[in-house]
């Protein structure tokens, strides 16, 4: 079994030194309370309502800055896995929204997010490259970012490349919903789990940001579908870990009875005359 712990937090826009203390507070109960693997929300290091392209690049930081080396020297120090999103300043000049993926040996990948939600697009360049996957001492995780999970072309191809756990940082923006239901986001974390037998760690974060109110639904899901740990969402704020054993060896199998199996009953011959 592998203990997994996304945090929900609440970040401020603009406040890189406090939203560093808070994602290694973050970091260190996590470790306190035994997890292994530590999922930290979307541009936990930046915030994320900016109100233009400029302060974006202001907040964005270099994958060698002195803050993503503090997590690296955790994960060493306490042989954890963390993934958590940050604005980065890329080489090119321009700022995409990304994910880190750190352990113990280092900086494993970063990942920029693919799909750009509404006014994102105004201030992030769209990422070009597929979510890496990466064999760790758990198993074999990948990382996408929010809104990148409701593209299923996108996360059953990192389940074909052998993904037995999908980090996800994100920021839910607050949307209605019928009484008693789950938020949309969580139900395609359960689908997407269920549809590709693979793990699924959402960290959501909360409170409200320059009038936007987050869902605050962090939500991990079994490789069989359903959720073994979630936050209740609610517009109050309901900070801290969402943590869950989840056994990573049932991502292994792709099979939901002896003659039915997501993988091996797939007809890609035939997807391929319809994709567009």
């Amino acid at each position: 079994m592998t203990r997994v712990c996304c945090q929900q937090l609440d970040p401020v826009v603009g406040d890189l030194d406090g939203n560093r203390r808070l994602a290694l507070s973050a970091i260190a109960e996590a470790v306190d309370a035994g997890a292994e693997v530590v999922v930290l929300p979307e541009l936990v290091l930046s915030g994320y309502m900016f109100e233009s392209a400029q302060e974006a690049a202001r907040n964005a930081i270099s994958p060698d800055h002195e803050i993503l080396r503090e997590w690296a020297d955790l994960a060493r120090r306490h042989d954890l896995i963390i993934a958590g999103g940050f604005a980065e300043r890329g080489d090119d000049g321009k700022t995409y929204n990304s994910a880190a993926v750190i352990d113990p040996d280092g900086l494993r990948a970063v990942y920029r997010k693919l799909h750009l939600w509404d006014r994102e697009k105004l201030w992030f360049e769209p990422g070009a490259e597929p979510p890496p996957v990466l064999q760790t001492r758990v198993g074999r995780l990948s990382v996408i970012v929010c809104y990148d999970a409701e593209f299923p072309e996108l996360t059953r191809i990192v389940a074909l490349a052998g993904t037995q756990l999908l980090l996800v940082p994100t920021n839910w923006p607050l949307m209605e919903r019928p009484d008693g239901e789950r938020p949309a986001e969580v139900v395609i974390a359960m689908a997407t789990a269920r549809a590709n037998r693979m793990a699924v760690a959402c960290a959501d974060r909360t409170g409200v940001e320059r009038g936007q109110a987050w869902t605050g639904a962090s939500t991990i899901v079994g490789a069989d579908g359903w959720v073994a740990a979630e936050k209740a969402g609610a517009e109050v704020l309901t900070l801290g870990p969402v943590t869950a054993e989840i056994d990573l060896r049932q991502a292994l199998d792709k099979r939901y009875t002896e003659l039915a199996d997501v993988f091996a009953d797939r007809r890609p011959a035939l997807y391929a005359t319809l994709a567009g």
